[in-house]
């Protein structure tokens, strides 16, 4: 998904709780994509603020964090509490994320929105495969029908 360019659907800061012990919230600049969800640093995102907002680009891949949707399972919101809402990603591997962010700012809502069109996408070429596959057997079968009776 790191490509030179991406489609950045939205883009702002959320907050993701720490896989250590102490379990803090640490501030990310985030990239929703039709593909997933890009986390940078937030310093980072600030040295590449020249750049169009719209362009992602790999100039330090291991401090990028992609969550692609064709490994996501769910998106849980968790709760409402104070100015913030509480939600966890559950990976397909079955690791669950938790992040936060303001209330009015919708990311779990929008996050969820992407993964199911994605996942809508991913069962419609799933579909047109399958019965391209059964038409392609349904002729090789007709020819072969032909050139037994021909024979």
């Amino acid at each position: 998904m790191l490509e030179s360019s991406v489609k950045v659907l939205k883009e702002g800061l959320m907050e993701k709780r720490s896989d250590g012990l102490l379990q803090l919230w640490k501030k990310k600049r985030c990239f929703l994509t039709e593909e997933g969800l890009l986390l940078h640093p937030p310093k980072q995102h600030d040295q590449q603020q020249h750049q169009n907002h719209h362009q992602i680009t790999a100039s330090e891949p291991g401090k990028i964090k992609e969550l692609l949707f064709s490994n996501m399972k769910t998106v849980d919101c968790v709760e409402r509490k104070g100015k913030y809402v509480y939600f966890t990603v559950v990976m397909a591997e079955g690791k669950e994320i938790d992040f936060r962010c303001p209330q009015d700012e919708g990311w779990n809502a929008e996050i969820t929105l992407q993964m199911v069109q994605y996942k809508n996408r991913q069962a419609i070429l799933a579909v047109k495969s399958t019965r391209q596959k059964q038409q392609h057997l349904i002729v090789a079968h007709g020819h072969n029908i032909i050139k037994n009776s021909l024979a």
